[in-house]
């Protein structure tokens, strides 16, 4: 740390953004996933966090489903799931999704459904 700067180099393939930063590893509160799905039709299982997730869609048509709506966003898009809310996204093609999805959480916590 420098001067109450921390800087973290996470990104190991400039050709495509994947992975995750744990915020609380770093003293920070909130956490990222840095989503890439390249095939048309992926994306994770039904789940839900006990925090807010803002998912920022970078590239491609992504179909969400919260609490049982679904609604399509794309690139450029912003999309806020509340607290507890049942979620997932789906790839809807042709081509691949890129997403930033910020956890308002210094850990990443997921139920499963």
């Amino acid at each position: 740390m420098i001067d109450g700067l921390r800087q973290i180099r996470w990104l190991t393939d400039s050709n495509r953004w994947h992975g995750e930063f744990v915020g609380s590893a770093y003293g920070s509160g909130v956490s990222i996933i840095f989503a890439n799905w390249p095939e048309p039709g992926g994306g994770p299982a039904l789940h839900r966090h006990p925090y807010s997730e803002t998912f920022v869609v970078r590239e491609g048509r992504v179909l969400f489903e919260v609490d049982g709506v679904e609604r399509a966003a794309g690139a450029g898009e912003i999309v806020v799931v509340s607290p507890g809310a049942a979620h997932r996204f789906t790839n809807q093609g042709p081509g691949p999704i890129d997403m930033i999805d910020i956890h308002a959480n210094g850990n990443i916590v997921t139920e499963w459904l």
